[in-house]
């Protein structure tokens, strides 16, 4: 029977999990998601939404989020390598404007765990990533939103050396900041 463990990190309710992997000479052999082993780890969100994603070596997606109808995100990589990032940005939280990032790549098939109200982004570290991820809400492109990837007060540490490439949407991203407190998560909605 496949288990997975799971690792708090510094920011509460983002999960960094590590499956069990089954590998021999022939190749390996991992279960990718099971709801009742993430349902006892504490992610008891329903997942209706699979995407997969390919980007090429230092492509910067990010920092996106939804709102009013927040996602929460099941990150792996598939082939590949990635920095990928969480930003706690719901106004009411004790962590407002911190962030977590991590490696998550094709060796280890780790995956992160983004709760809805997280903002999260990625820079791609090898020559090209597959990425696979589980959201808890459909994509509503009518709340899509970004905030600037290089934020002077989140202060994401990328590990990268000079400018990413970026998408026109993420060039135009707002400083957190500059973000109307209307269109940022809470964790409390109704207040």
């Amino acid at each position: 029977m496949s288990k997975i463990t799971v690792a708090p990190t510094s920011l509460k309710d983002v999960l960094l999990i590590t499956p069990t992997v089954f590998g021999d000479d022939r190749g390996y052999f991992l279960e990718a998601f099971k709801a009742a082993s993430y349902q006892k780890a504490g992610i008891e969100y329903s997942f209706v939404q699979d995407n997969t994603s390919r980007s090429k070596e230092h492509i910067l997606r990010g920092l996106h989020y939804q709102w009013p109808k927040p996602q929460g995100k099941l990150v792996s990589v598939v082939r590949g390598a990635i920095f990928d990032v969480a930003v706690d940005i719901r106004t009411d939280s004790p962590q407002f404007g911190q962030w977590y990032g991590t490696v998550l790549d094709d060796k280890e098939h780790r995956q992160l765990w983004i709760p809805p109200g997280f903002a999260h982004g990625f820079v791609v570290l090898s020559d090209v990533v597959d990425l696979y991820y589980k959201c808890t809400e459909y994509y509503l492109p009518e709340y899509d939103k970004a905030i600037a990837w290089n934020d002077p007060v989140i202060e994401v540490a990328w590990p990268i050396e000079g400018a990413p490439q970026l998408s026109a949407k993420d060039e135009a991203a707002p400083f957190l900041r500059d973000v109307s407190e209307e269109d940022l998560p809470r964790i409390n909605p109704h207040k």
